[in-house]
């Protein structure tokens, strides 16, 4: 490891790690003297560290606090539960879409032998223009900004007598961006696989749906869970635009709250900070599954050998039968 990490770089001398160490000590200070001149006296100056302001979200013994935090208590939870029921949708649509994909990819390239000619070219033609059309729906939907997307659907909806909750107007937006971008990130994780493993499904008999399910795509969720965490991380974040069609999720609430006392730095520093949680959690869960897929993988890898005894007994059968 040594021997790799001095080609890469010269391994810096006792000179050189002072001179870093004084350069990061230098770069903190100045970096503390600028956020005090430039961020906290210009804001003291001004009376944003007074608890007149600071008073609602922080001292339980302001007539405004309780109020404040229940506001704020039922946006967090409106905000949780789409994200959740969008992250689930998000999963499970992307995860058909992708698998859908792929085997219509496989079925274009399938000749249908056995089959009349002219049903053969029916179903590879209609195999080539589904795979087209999914396609075509995946470039939409994922070019296609997420407000918009909120937007025309709980605009939409109601002009074909479709009418639901706002909750549901926003999870089906979510779903709608986001998974065709899981689907993306699915597909491209199993078509990068090497191609052996679906030669070698093939040749002992798996057909292209079973080799999807039982192979490829189990692999490409382990694969591909940073990518898969990062855009759930993005889904719950993108709950905040929900404010277009007026659901009452944490960021809708705070701008109420701040109508009312005036105090939107106050305000908005207190929802980044749950959202920079709430994040924060859904990243560690994430990473928490994955180490137990690893780990779980791990020990379904390991072969246990055989012990002696037993080895030198399956032999000596071996040679007695012979």
């Amino acid at each position: 490891m040594s021997q790799q990490t001095s080609v890469l770089y010269d391994v810096p001398g006792p000179r050189q790690r002072r001179i870093t160490l004084i350069s990061s000590v230098v770069a903190t200070v100045l970096l503390a003297v600028g956020a005090y001149f430039l961020i906290y006296r210009p804001l003291d100056d001004k009376g944003q560290f007074s608890m007149e302001l600071w008073g609602p979200l922080v001292d339980p013994s302001n007539e405004n606090f309780s109020q404040v935090w229940d506001r704020i208590g039922l946006g967090l939870k409106n905000t949780l539960t789409a994200a959740a029921l969008a992250i689930v949708a998000s999963l499970v649509v992307g995860t058909l879409l992708a698998v859908l994909r792929i085997q219509l990819k496989s079925l274009t390239r399938r000749r249908f032998t056995g089959m009349a000619t002219p049903v053969a070219y029916l179903l590879r033609g209609l195999s080539a223009v589904l795979s087209a059309v999914t396609r075509v729906c995946v470039e939409v939907f994922r070019g296609l900004p997420v407000v918009l997307t909120i937007f025309f659907v709980a605009r939409g909806f109601p002009e074909f007598g479709i009418s639901f909750d706002t909750l549901w107007y926003l999870v089906i937006g979510l779903t709608v961006y986001n998974s065709v971008v899981i689907a993306e990130i699915l597909r491209s994780g199993m078509e990068g696989l090497p191609g052996g493993q679906a030669e070698a499904a093939a040749a002992i008999g798996l057909s292209p749906a079973q080799t999807t399910r039982m192979i490829l795509l189990p692999q490409a969720f382990r694969i591909m869970l940073p990518a898969l965490i990062s855009q759930l991380v993005v889904v719950l974040k993108d709950t905040s635009l929900g404010f277009i069609i007026s659901y009452e999720e944490t960021l809708n609430i705070g701008k109420q709250i701040i109508g009312v006392l005036d105090n939107p730095i106050q305000v908005y520093v207190v929802i980044a900070a749950l959202f920079i949680l709430a994040n924060y959690s859904l990243s560690k869960l994430a990473q928490f599954v994955q180490r137990r897929l690893s780990r779980g993988r791990k020990s379904v890898g390991k072969a246990a050998p055989p012990p002696p005894a037993a080895a030198l007994a399956s032999q000596a059968e071996g040679t007695g039968g012979n």
